[in-house]
């Protein structure tokens, strides 16, 4: 008799203690993602579109191309236009420049002009002197007088050129220098339409704004697309997050940043774990959804949590997962 009522207390407490065992998660909830939908930047034919659903893309890869024949054609006739501009600067240039060049030969005549004076009036000091002596006729004397009067008329003549080319080269300066400006002005705007044209070319290819995975895709090869067509859907599935419900009095112990143990129910028992952090907190309660279990009653009023993880590739979107608060 006290054998069996030694087993009966036995059983009764392993039960008591199966009871009060400790759950091995404090939420649970399902994995979800930040899903984009990609949309056409430009209008035309689909040329190009290596989109699969289920794929994982790359950050920036060029996986869809809009027909930019047109664009490209119009480009190619602003830069022709520009080059034509360019030349003609530069021949204004270059007639700049020559004249600038004469005007300096001139200079450079003026130059050499009044050194052969200085130097036949020290001749015809010397001259003077021999004249004077008697050991030269004056004959030679009358040639160097000559010849400095006609270098002197030479001088002035040539000081009287560059003067008036002086006022000529200004008014012609200032001429070539309005039409550069001209010039200037006319590539600045073609510049500015190139430029629209390059993001416009850029904007008719479709590219994956993050890594991830294909959700869905809209349109096939060769469909003609608008601006604002979705033409596929993709998830952030490295950056994966579980939304999760606690009620209030759990609330009390749980803030955002706080680590938290995440696993991955694969069913059948088998789970992997994933480091945590909560990053958001619902302001405002709700019912419990039919599908999250808590240990109040499923009318009680539950609180919206999310805990981001880093994805290895195991874990998929709406994945059944458990949370332990650390």
């Amino acid at each position: 008799m006290m054998k069996k009522i030694f087993i009966l207390a036995s059983v009764a407490l392993m039960v008591a203690a199966c009871g009060k065992k400790e759950k091995e998660y404090d939420a649970t909830g399902t994995f979800e993602a930040t899903e984009v939908t990609i949309s056409a930047k430009s209008t035309g034919e689909l040329k190009l579109f290596n989109v699969t659903e289920g794929e994982e893309v790359e950050n920036g890869a060029v996986v869809g191309r809009i027909d930019a024949y047109q664009l490209q054609l119009k480009k190619d006739q602003l830069e022709a236009s520009r080059g034509q501009m360019s030349a003609s600067k530069r021949q204004l240039a270059s007639s700049r420049k020559a004249t600038n060049s004469r005007q300096l030969d001139l200079e450079k005549q003026v130059s050499s002009i009044s050194q052969q004076i200085a130097n036949a009036q020290r001749e015809r000091q010397r001259f003077a002197e021999l004249v004077r002596d008697g050991a030269v006729p004056r004959k030679q004397l009358d040639d160097i007088n000559y010849q400095i009067k006609v270098l002197e008329k030479q001088l002035e003549a040539t000081r009287d050129q560059i003067r008036s080319n002086n006022a000529s080269l200004a008014e012609q300066s200032e001429g070539i220098g309005a039409q550069m400006d001209g010039i200037d002005a006319q590539v600045a705007g073609l510049e500015a339409q190139i430029q629209q044209i390059n993001d416009q070319i850029a904007n008719t290819e479709i590219m994956a704004p993050f890594t991830g995975t294909v959700l869905e895709k809209y349109v096939e090869l060769g469909e003609f697309v608008s601006t604002g067509k979705p033409v596929f859907k993709m998830a952030d599935t490295q950056n994966m997050f579980i939304r999760a419900y606690v009620t209030s009095a759990q609330l009390q112990q749980i803030k955002v940043g706080q680590k938290a143990k995440v696993f991955a129910d694969y069913g059948d028992g088998q789970k992997k774990e994933y480091d945590g952090t909560v990053t958001w907190i619902s302001s405002r309660s709700e019912f419990t959804p039919k599908t999250i279990l808590t240990d109040d009653e499923r009318a009680d009023l539950v609180y919206a949590i999310k805990i981001a993880i880093k994805n290895d590739g195991y874990v998929k979107i709406g994945m059944y997962g458990e949370v332990k608060f650390l």
